[in-house]
């Protein structure tokens, strides 16, 4: 398996790919691989004659320094674990800062019709500036054909749709179902740096998830929050952030329900100092 750390390099590779009219499949990463960026591999490959995985921990789209000094950072593991995919049919590209920013270390300034405005986006201070700035910059180096991102951020999920569509990239994006471990907790890659009581009681964020949707087909969006609300503050070890329950197209939280529209619902929760996210459609 082929691993890149400048675009130089890796633009030769995919310059062939193109003479060839090989069909690539973007899968961008931050690293420390799980089942769940897997199955975005392996969607990726099963549509495409070629995947490109980019590892890189993007500075940009920390609102919070500590957070980004402590991501796990596992190249030669990952590598590894794709390679259980495929050796031959993957490229990384697992770049330094300064292949990506230069001596600039800064993002760019975005407006997504409002959707940047909406959840992670009033709890994380320039984190979808980041998001835009770095994927724009990876579709523009790795050309790909189709990109795959899973519904676990489906936030970002929209944003990214939303970034492509207002400057005309021509990619196409691709949403996966969200990944969970047998207890149900979506995977992450900050999963593994969960206590061991702290891991033992995430499972409840979707156990939760699944209630609040039987709930929202007899009970108004207000009552729902409040009873997740009240759920959670019986949890010692979770700390609820917000639960919010969104129209899918505007990500704005619904005042009274339509059955015109599509509704989902959003959580983040702080288990100790890991703060985890989860979605759920609701209808």
């Amino acid at each position: 398996m082929k691993v890149f750390h400048n675009k130089s390099e890796l633009s030769q590779v995919i310059d062939d790919f193109k003479v060839k009219n090989i069909t690539i499949g973007f899968v961008p990463t931050m690293g420390a691989l799980h089942n769940g960026h897997l199955s975005l591999v392996e969607k990726a490959l099963s549509e495409n004659q070629f995947a490109v995985v980019s590892v890189f921990v993007n500075p940009t789209q920390f609102d919070n320094q500590e957070d980004l000094v402590k991501y796990p950072r596992t190249l030669e593991a990952d590598v590894a674990l794709l390679k259980t995919v495929s050796n031959d049919k993957i490229v990384v590209y697992a770049p330094a800062v300064e292949d990506i920013y230069g001596d600039d270390v800064k993002s760019q300034s975005f407006k997504f019709d409002g959707l940047e405005n909406e959840m992670e986006g009033a709890f994380r201070d320039g984190h979808f500036d980041g998001v835009g700035t770095i994927v724009k910059r990876l579709f523009e180096i790795v050309t790909p054909n189709k990109a795959y991102f899973g519904e676990k951020d489906f936030q970002q999920l929209q944003i990214i749709k939303k970034l492509v569509e207002l400057h005309d990239m021509p990619v196409e994006v691709i949403g996966c179902p969200i990944h969970r471990a047998e207890d149900g907790l979506a995977m992450s890659s900050r999963n593994t740096r969960l206590t061991v009581d702290h891991r033992e009681a995430a499972p409840f964020i979707y156990k939760t998830l699944k209630s609040a949707k039987t709930k929202f087909g007899t009970k108004s969006a207000k009552n729902v929050t409040e009873w997740v609300e009240a759920q959670f503050n019986k949890q010692p070890l979770l700390e609820l952030e917000y639960f919010i329950i969104a129209d899918v197209d505007t990500l704005k939280p619904v005042k009274r329900k339509s059955t015109k529209k599509t509704y989902r619902a959003f959580i983040a929760v702080y288990a100790g100092d890991i703060r985890l996210i989860d979605n759920i459609a609701l209808n």
